[in-house]
């Protein structure tokens, strides 16, 4: 779910679920991060609120995804976050 990428930041496999009532991390999904965000999917908004939520959380200097644009499986990837560090924050 977490792996470094080799450029000092982190990569994290997630599951979004746009248009929910808040953004929250819910928790562990199988081999994914499960991810509630209140932005549509439209127009790439949820991906961008996916990626300030997790940089929030993680104390990151910026996210972008990095596979799955469209999908609500996705990876995102976090500059500046150690994967132990991820680990700790995320509680997983």
């Amino acid at each position: 779910m977490i792996s470094d990428d080799g450029e000092g930041g982190v990569l994290i496999r997630v599951k979004v679920v746009p248009a929910s009532r808040r953004d929250q991390i819910v928790g562990v999904l199988g081999d994914r991060l499960k991810v509630k965000v209140s932005a549509p999917s439209e127009g790439g908004r949820a991906n961008r609120a996916v990626c300030a939520l997790l940089a929030g959380a993680l104390g990151a200097r910026g996210g972008e995804v990095v596979g799955g644009q469209t999908s609500a499986e996705k990876t995102v990837r976090l500059a500046g976050v150690s994967v132990a560090a991820a680990h700790a924050a995320l509680g997983v």
